[in-house]
């Protein structure tokens, strides 16, 4: 009897070592059930031939074809041990023509195989020789009619060819057979939707889907098996957050209240504007949650700029003003230097409770980070511990086991696609109850991933700019095509820094030598054969020539955090005129007085990574200015994503364009473990619909079945997506 594999076997058993050794290095699949939801990526007919003209774009890619054979002839060439042979077949598919090539021993089979006529399905790595699109040595299957039976034939003809994600070892139609020696154990399926949900929402049951997604007959059975299985990931993803807020707001907390006449009284009162609308509104938000007695698990999103520190700063007061401490976690030590800074100058004299001069209603701001000598470290410790220091700025170092506090009230993480959920649950832990939690992104994010990758979190939204705010200007600076426009670009800095204003000039690389071997390969890879501009060069050349004569200084993250805290305090204070920098300054570096950015090889950076960095200018009364410089040619897609960039100054805007462009995947950051990897089907974008309808299931069956005694197939896809996350997760460490 034929082996019926079970779903958690490993493929060696079903497969044999070799193939299930590729499956697992190559493809990352271990399993039946690994195998089961390796899902075409998408379908060929046999009676349609595959298009071809699109190949143009997929230079170096691995592609599987389905096409006919126009011609094939068999050539003699001088060899290095006498005659050599060489077949060259033409295929189309009506689209366009592709070369193939086949050499030495190689030309014997396909030469009787390919003959004029035939169809196949051919897969290798598409290359250029000659000008021409070609696959040297492709794989190939050919595509014959073997039924003799008329019927058989046309629905033979008629049939979808499953094309996999496939890789050089292993070719889609291997896959394919690979798949259907683990179809038979399909029934051992386990379905994780509730009944009642698949019926309500007219979905098939999962061992349909898994059948007609693997092995269609009609391009109805595609469709309605990818809804179902779109809407598995996206129930059992928000059920998994679902039940993480549900334990979230059974856990006790401290309820924090401000203090009449208390610090935050203080702080409102020596406010030299008023705060607007939304910072009030989201403020509001706030103090209702940090009056409750279960933990707050807010995001604070805001458009770069809107004043979110503000909004944090006043919650992190009226903790400290319950008598409670308040941390806030940064991405990297220029940003935590930078907010105790800023934090330090917005309180005056609030900020030096205890000191000579600091007011009797104030507190301690403390810094911590890795690189802090070890009497300030360890007097920072010990401020902590003894609940001096009611405010503590710091990086990760804040999250290691020698870091006591007092009574932890609050913690604000800023930048939080920076950072896992374990990390911030690693900081949470450090209170006597569950502190509160407040995240905070300068990264606006689209609704559907609000509710994919924060969906444990409640949203509130920033989107008004505080008063006084100018308006920043962006324009692309074609420096290939018209020289003369980046000459002028630096005269514009020049022109600002004469009028009193300061310059950022950004680019992609330090160019001290570390880094050069990894940018070069990922310029080839880009098909740019320039390494991407440095810092160290461009400031350099702008010394020698257009801004000689002007203070000019770099900042990169290798530099010594003693040098990188002296550079930005002398940058803060307008000594230093022209700050070249790397994306050091992309987040928190608030320099109102700089008023013109100068982006190198803007192309090479993202669409949300453009917009956080163009924020850095505009922060004071003046308008600011971003000059976007790019080498790339107008029609390319790299100049399209510019243009998008300099039509608009709206964050969610511009964060939908930068996920349509890049997948979903890129823009999350890999912190925000397993989410990504356990999507296949769903695409957050596309799917908003499905992703706020499962959110809503998920919701009421946790509401109702809190450990779901009662779903044991839910909970044990559960199990597994979880599971996934915390590999995910260990691997990263």
């Amino acid at each position: 009897m034929e082996h019926v594999p079970a779903l958690d076997e490993d493929l060696k058993k079903t497969l044999g070592p070799a193939t299930a050794k590729v499956l697992a290095e190559q493809l990352g699949l271990h399993t039946a059930l690994d195998l089961l939801h390796h899902y075409p990526r998408r379908y060929a007919e046999r009676g349609e031939l595959t298009s071809l003209a699109e190949l143009a774009d997929q230079i170096d890619e691995h592609v599987t074809v389905v096409a006919q054979v126009a011609d094939a002839r068999l050539l003699t060439y001088q060899g290095s041990r006498g005659g050599g042979k060489r077949l060259e077949v033409t295929i189309t598919d009506g689209s366009g023509r592709l070369q193939l090539v086949f050499f030495g021993a190689g030309v014997h089979k396909p030469h009787k195989e390919l003959l004029p006529g035939s169809r196949a399905m051919f897969a290798g790595k598409v290359s250029k020789f000659n000008n021409k699109l070609q696959l040297a040595h492709p794989a190939y299957e050919p595509l014959g009619a073997d039924a003799s039976d008329r019927d058989a034939a046309t629905a033979f003809a008629g049939r979808l060819i499953p094309i996999y994600p496939a890789c050089a070892k292993m070719e889609s139609w291997k896959i394919t057979k690979c798949v259907d020696a683990v179809l038979p154990g399909i029934d051992e399926v386990v379905d994780p939707l509730p009944p009642a949900l698949r019926e309500g929402r007219g979905l098939v049951p999962l061992t349909e889907a898994l059948l007609k997604i693997h092995r269609p007959t009609t391009k109805a059975d595609v469709e309605d098996a990818r809804q179902r299985l779109k809407w598995d990931e996206a129930f059992v993803l928000q059920v998994a957050l679902a039940r993480r807020r549900h334990d979230d707001s059974q856990l006790p907390a401290v309820p924090r209240r401000a203090a009449p006449g208390g610090l935050l009284d203080s702080f409102d009162a020596k406010l030299p504007f008023t705060l607007t609308e939304g910072q009030q509104t989201v403020s509001k938000e706030i103090f209702d949650d940090l009056a409750t007695s279960h933990p707050m698990h807010r995001l604070l999103q805001g458009e770069v700029g809107s004043g979110k520190t503000m909004v944090a700063l006043r919650a992190m007061l009226a903790v400290v003003d319950s008598g409670g401490q308040a941390a806030m976690l940064a991405p990297t030590e220029v940003l935590a230097q930078q907010h105790h800074r800023s934090i330090t100058e917005m309180m005056g004299e609030l900020a030096e409770g205890g000191l000579l001069g600091g007011s009797d209603r104030g507190t301690k701001v403390v810094l911590l980070t890795g690189s802090m000598g070890m009497p300030a470290r360890r007097q920072a410790l010990l401020d902590l511990v003894t609940g001096e220091a009611g405010v503590v700025i710091g990086t990760h170092a804040l999250i290691e086991d020698k870091v006591r506090f007092h009574d932890l009230g609050l913690v604000v993480v800023d930048e939080q696609h920076r950072f896992g959920v374990e990390q911030r649950d690693a900081l949470r832990s450090k209170g006597k109850q569950p502190p509160h939690l407040l995240v905070m992104t300068a990264t606006p994010i689209p609704r559907t991933v609000a509710m994919t990758v924060f969906g444990d979190l409640e949203t509130s939204v920033l989107d008004q700019l505080p008063a006084g705010r100018s308006p920043i200007a962006t324009h692309v600076v074609p420096a290939k095509d018209k020289p003369h426009f980046l000459t002028r670009a630096w005269e514009r800095v020049r022109e600002e820094v004469e009028n009193g204003h300061q310059a950022y000039v950004v680019c992609p690389r330090i160019g001290d030598g570390e880094d050069e071997p990894k940018k070069k390969k990922a310029a080839e890879e880009d098909g740019d054969k320039r390494p991407p501009l440095a810092v160290l060069e461009i400031a350099e050349q702008l010394v020698k020539g257009p801004l000689s004569g002007l203070s000019v200084e770099v900042l990169h993250g290798r530099m010594d955090p003693a040098d990188k805290d002296d550079v930005m305090r002398r940058f803060a204070a307008g000594e230093v005129k022209v700050l070249v920098a790397t994306t050091v300054i992309e987040v928190g570096v608030n320099v109102p007085n700089s008023t013109v950015m100068v982006i190198m090889d803007a192309d090479r950076f993202g669409v949300s990574q453009l917009h956080q960095l163009r924020g850095r200018v505009g922060r004071g009364s003046a308008p600011g200015l971003c000059l976007l410089v790019s080498e790339m040619h107008e029609a390319s897609p790299a100049r399209a994503r510019l243009a998008a960039v300099a039509a608009t100054l709206d964050g969610f805007e511009l964060s939908r364009i930068d996920l349509e462009q890049r997948r979903e995947g890129d823009v999350l950051g890999q912190a925000q473990s397993g989410v990504r990897s356990s999507l296949r089907m769903l695409a957050v974008i596309e799917d908003e619909e499905v992703i706020a309808q499962a959110r809503e299931e998920a919701t009421r069956v946790v509401a109702a079945d809190p450990d779901l005694e009662g779903l044991p197939g839910l909970r044990t896809a559960l199990d597994a997506l979880l599971d996934t996350e915390r590999e995910q997760y260990l691997e990263k460490g």
